[in-house]
């Protein structure tokens, strides 16, 4: 073997063996926009938490919401930002809320372009309406158990990610779309365009801050301490403005303290949806 080339590998693998001792969490945020935009928001946040920390994460995320929510199902995760995991099934997967962000509580919204002729779900009966994904549960689950409770069956067309869906629905690809009213709200002012929103749900908190089980205690504390008092520090305030700033959400956005008491509304769901969205 050329003396280069055994050196080179001899420094290869020295080097992956390095990575490979480095402890590194993954972290895994619903897919609320997408993939461009999930990253650009996110990317810069998670730098920020592993620095402050001493514990490092990296970004995984899927093409889809779905395809991100099978990582944390296949426990290729270690910390979430998802209001996937309330099922009575998920919750004894054993992940811990530890914060949320300071927004508003999100309510699940059925809407049509302002310009459309719709003005009442009823009229939606038999039309195809866009949603991110089966796993969204304020833009889908919620929206959807509304509309088969009052016995009005639409075709549900899936667009991975929410700005796919609201996109398809301008597109004329789906008369409506389901969707939560901060991404909604997002959007018009992102993209310039208005709604006509034909129902809302009752509020359901935002995402949870959430880590698996197997995640140590100490490195728990760090990540949540490195989260909850980003806004208090002028870097991590510039971070969460900017990072804010891509995606359409509140400039003063921020992560507070949360558990999994603050998410009753959401197991309350689960308790009377059909068996289809459990």
């Amino acid at each position: 073997m050329p003396f280069r080339f055994a050196a080179a590998l001899v420094l290869a693998l020295t080097v992956y063996a390095a990575h490979a001792d480095e402890t590194a969490y993954r972290f895994s945020p619903v897919n609320q926009w997408d993939i461009n935009k999930t990253a650009a928001y996110w990317n810069p946040i998670i730098q920020y938490v592993s620095e402050r920390s001493g514990v490092k994460l990296q970004l995984k995320i899927g093409r889809t919401s779905a395809d991100t929510t099978s990582y944390v199902l296949a426990q290729e995760v270690e910390f979430v930002f998802s209001n996937h995991l309330f099922s009575p099934e998920r919750d004894a997967l054993g992940w811990k809320v530890f914060g949320r962000r300071n927004a508003p509580a999100l309510q699940g919204q059925i809407a049509v372009p302002l310009e459309s002729p719709i003005t009442r779900i009823e009229e939606l009966q038999g039309q195809e309406v866009a949603f991110a994904g089966p796993e969204a549960f304020i833009g889908y689950k919620v929206p959807y158990a509304h509309l088969r409770a009052k016995g009005i069956d639409v075709k549900p067309v899936f667009g991975g990610n929410q700005n796919a869906a609201i996109a398809q629905m301008f597109a004329g690809k789906a008369k409506a779309t389901g969707s939560n009213s901060m991404l909604i709200d997002g959007y018009a002012r992102r993209e310039n365009r208005k709604f006509r929103v034909l129902w809302t749900s009752e509020p359901y908190l935002d995402l949870a801050l959430m880590a698996s089980g197997k995640v140590p205690e100490k490195d728990v504390r760090a990540v949540a301490a490195a989260f909850l008092g980003m806004h208090r520090d002028p870097q991590g305030q510039e971070v969460l403005h900017k990072a804010s700033l891509e995606v359409g959400l509140d400039r003063d956005a921020y992560f507070i303290p949360a558990s999994g008491v603050d998410y009753a509304a959401y197991r309350r769901f689960y308790q009377q949806a059909p068996a289809s969205l459990r």
